[in-house]
């Protein structure tokens, strides 16, 4: 008996089709790993700040410090431990209408004596692309989520800054 004396028109059809399928996958699959178009200039340091509004702290230190280690999740992705370069913690601040001709006065928000505005600098490693930044697959860019976690804490906030550090600062 041979197989192909019994085959009907719709068989030979959802063969070829299979086949088909196959072949795309393949090529999709191919052709997915070439990750970005984009070709690597070179890998530098890079330093990003990250905004963090709203953070409230009933203890009068702030959980994290400069030289701390903090692990770090972009966009919803876990990524890795960076450390902290440097932070400035402000508490909240108002504008308090004023007499005199500028109209306005900062001043500390009493009405909310927990709650501090933070900005951290992270420091990685990172491969320069003509489209900014990119280190572990995530690009680094101003406004990306960007999630800080310690020990005691976990904070969501936003890259407000991203700089490349110079050679100089390196060595």
């Amino acid at each position: 008996m041979n197989i192909f004396k019994k085959l009907k028109l719709t068989d030979y059809i959802i063969i070829i089709g299979i086949i088909i399928l196959i072949a795309v996958g393949g090529f999709v699959i191919f052709k997915k790993k070439n990750f970005s178009n984009l070709p690597i200039e070179k890998e530098v340091t890079i330093q990003f700040e990250v905004f963090f509004r709203g953070v409230t702290i009933s203890d009068t230190v702030a959980p994290f410090k400069a030289g701390d280690d903090a692990f770090i999740t972009i966009r919803n992705v876990p990524y890795t431990k960076l450390k902290i370069v440097a932070l400035d913690g402000r508490p909240r601040i108002t504008l308090i209408p004023s007499d005199n001709e500028k109209g306005y006065v900062i001043a500390e928000d009493v009405s909310t004596p927990n709650l501090y505005d933070f900005i951290i600098r992270l420091e990685d490693k990172a491969k320069k692309t003509p489209d900014g930044y990119v280190a572990g697959g995530n690009k680094i860019k101003m406004g990306i989520p960007v999630v800080i976690e310690g020990e005691k804490y976990k904070y969501s906030g936003t890259i407000s800054g991203v700089y490349e550090v110079e050679e100089t600062q390196n060595k």
